[in-house]
């Protein structure tokens, strides 16, 4: 029995799963069969039976910009729309509702191979880590891998288990455990294991998940999941937030998820990493006028597991005009630069924070001036490392850092 609709719907998304036609329920295959024209993919629509006989039409390349062309074409006809699964997993729902609006829609999903994967190796769903790589490059995996926990990775294709397997191996990951699920749900369902370190499997089918228990190399650097990452995670020519330093940093801007960061003079771009590394969520651009250390920043950010940070090159505040309204900006270098904290000030909304640092007089002056109209906390961080000092051990004092902290709070303030 088909469900009531609450609405007219104008297109109806059926998931659907690599045991095709038979393991749809009733609802989702008289959608099918009603349907005038059926969008999805080629390996999709093959699964269709005769008895639907609406137009199969496949999804063009590329798919995003076409979709509302395509569903203009088909106005005031019946349509549905095939998807693999859950259509709002990672799939094309998203992009429909996004396109016409969830009140156009009415989906029918499928069991997703999230669901299926957990069920077949025995976790719990909401405490497996989901990581896609469709469409995404494979150093995103990197922010994920913490010594015993599980990931589950959706794949890109045939290619991706040994992909995987290769960037674990160089993140000290090595001794992880693979196991391949290939058509999760079909009658023809198998999988197969492995040590990444060791993977040696030719590619299987290219519709496969992931698990990967992870396990870290005994000399493999650690990094936590809260920031102050140990300045060895980093590839620098010396200009660096250092570790405690940083740490106290990212808890003044106090990243929350889905809010980007303007990360300004990005050096070697370890604010913007450990911004985006709180929650997948998180954006950052990293605004660096010397070209050699914003190649530094795009390659520390994709070993770090966050590839989507954005590099800009060039100087600020000229490089901040084209950028959007962030919700939080970090200063670590050209506080002094005519315009900059004017330009930062104004483009953060009510309840956006500012956090500069320094290590040098003049800008030091200009912050407690900022300080004394703004308000906010002027703080100054000092730290002192243990070394030798010939057969004892005695404080090197590093330089310390003034920092100033400020949330925006009203519109009135300028």
């Amino acid at each position: 029995m088909t469900p009531a609709n609450p609405a007219p719907q104008r297109v109806t998304v059926v998931g659907i799963g690599a045991d095709g036609w038979p393991g749809l329920p009733e609802a989702s295959r008289e959608a099918l069969r009603a349907a005038d024209a059926v969008i999805g993919g080629p390996r999709q629509l093959d699964l269709l039976p005769q008895e639907c006989t609406g137009e199969r039409v496949p999804w063009p390349s590329p798919l995003r910009p076409a979709v509302p062309g395509l569903l203009a074409r088909y106005e005031g006809r019946r349509v549905a729309v095939l998807a693999s699964g859950d259509p709002m997993f990672y799939g094309i729902g998203r992009t429909l509702v996004e396109t016409v609006g969830a009140a156009a829609l009415y989906v029918l999903p499928h069991p997703s191979s999230v669901s299926y994967a957990c069920a077949r190796l025995g976790r719990p769903v909401e405490e497996t880590e989901v990581v896609t790589l469709v469409g995404r490059p494979a150093d995103r995996l990197a922010a994920a891998l913490h010594h015993g926990r599980h990931v589950l990775v959706l794949s890109a294709g045939a290619d991706t288990p040994a992909e995987v397997a290769k960037l674990l191996t160089e993140r000290g990951f090595g001794p992880s455990r693979l196991t391949v699920l290939e058509r999760l749900g079909a009658e023809d369902e198998t999988s197969y294991e492995g040590v990444a370190e060791a993977w040696t499997h030719a590619p299987g089918d290219p519709l496969n998940v992931i698990a990967v228990d992870c396990r870290r190399a005994p000399d493999a650097l650690r990094l936590g999941a809260a920031p102050g990452l140990p300045d060895a995670a980093y590839e620098h020519d010396g200009q660096l937030t250092k570790r405690h330093v940083r740490a106290a940093t990212l808890a003044a801007l106090a990243p929350a998820p889905g809010e980007l960061l303007w990360d300004i003079g990005g050096g070697s771009g370890s604010i913007g990493i450990e911004w985006m590394r709180t929650h997948p969520s998180c954006r950052a651009y990293a605004v660096e006028r010397d070209a050699e250390r914003a190649a530094r920043i795009e390659r520390n950010a994709a070993r770090l597991g966050v590839p989507g940070l954005t590099v800009v090159t060039g100087p600020a505040p000229e490089a901040l005009a084209e950028l959007p309204a962030p919700d939080a900006v970090f200063i670590g270098g050209g506080l002094t630069a005519s315009g900059l904290l004017d330009a930062c000030w104004a483009a953060l909304a009510p309840g956006g924070r500012l956090v500069a640092n320094t290590v040098t007089l003049e800008s030091e002056a200009l912050l407690a001036t900022w300080y004394r109209s703004h308000g906010g906390e002027l703080v100054k961080l000092s730290v002192a490392h243990a070394v030798p000092v010939g057969g004892f051990t005695g404080w090197r004092q590093a330089m310390p850092v003034t920092q100033w902290s400020v949330t925006k709070t009203g519109v009135g303030q300028a």
